[in-house]
């Protein structure tokens, strides 16, 4: 039916990889979330990409969204691991169910467009989670993925945050191409700030005082974000990515 959702599947038994992503959720997540409102897709620069998307897909996935949406609430199904993320969008009427990249509760072929914004990337196995994403994906269906770029920029805040890897973009390209995924649009992204002093600042805020820094970058820092965000611009293929930290993709499933 078209604007339906997906009905969740019985997720297969928890492995210890996801055991550990749990683990990271309780330990930062769950506490970003429970102290967070909900942001809408309209309100982020991907919104004009991923609704002229949408609009093409009458079933839709997003996968780890947190409380910062990207695809409409009508019509797309939701899955999160952060039992606060997941709560709070129950309470939001949002079709929702708690659940891992890793196992996704989905049949085959389930959804049209499936969008996972900087979460392979917290994943030990990240070709599983692939996997998952290209089994629930219709043949030519389309997958947008944000992943860090250059494992020559890992800073303390990937290591604190859960992050397993930073990708070369070869190593990328290839990878997506093992699980027939071609790269059609892309555009460098991210919201982490490039001076290091910045960066540093917000660790030991974050290492010392996390509830605090944790208001701070719901109740300022987002917002200040969201009103000085750029303009999202996309390329043919793959991005020049040189001086690119993080990398939103719009691949092709050719499977």
């Amino acid at each position: 039916m078209p604007g339906s959702v997906a009905a969740p599947l019985s997720p297969p038994a928890a492995a210890p990889a996801v055991d550990r992503l749990v683990e990271t959720n309780q330990r930062f997540f769950d506490g970003l979330w429970s102290g967070a409102r909900l942001i809408e897709a309209p309100r982020f620069n991907t919104w004009p990409l991923l609704q002229a998307l949408a609009d093409k897909a009458p079933r839709r996935l997003e996968v780890g969204p947190g409380l910062r949406l990207r695809l409409p609430i009508a019509g797309t199904q939701f899955i999160d691991l952060s039992r606060a993320a997941v709560h709070a969008l129950h309470r939001r009427g949002v079709s929702v169910t708690r659940g891992c990249i890793t196992a996704l509760p989905f049949a085959d072929a389930a959804f049209d467009l499936v969008c996972a914004l900087d979460i392979v990337e917290h994943v030990a196995d990240d070709e599983r989670a692939l996997a998952e994403l290209t089994r629930v994906t219709a043949p030519s269906g389309t997958i947008v993925l944000s992943l860090p770029l250059h494992p020559t920029h890992w800073t303390r805040f990937d290591a604190y945050v859960g992050h397993h890897r930073r990708y070369e973009p070869a190593q990328l390209l290839a990878t997506l191409a093992r699980h027939g995924l071609r790269v059609e649009r892309s555009a460098g992204f991210g919201m982490q700030p490039r001076s290091s002093r910045w960066l540093d600042f917000g660790m030991y805020f974050l290492e010392r005082q996390r509830a605090r820094a944790m208001w701070w970058y719901n109740r300022v820092i987002m917002p200040i974000a969201l009103r000085t965000q750029g303009t999202l611009a996309l390329h043919d293929g793959m991005v020049p990515a040189a001086d690119v930290e993080e990398v939103l993709l719009v691949c092709r499933s050719l499977r």
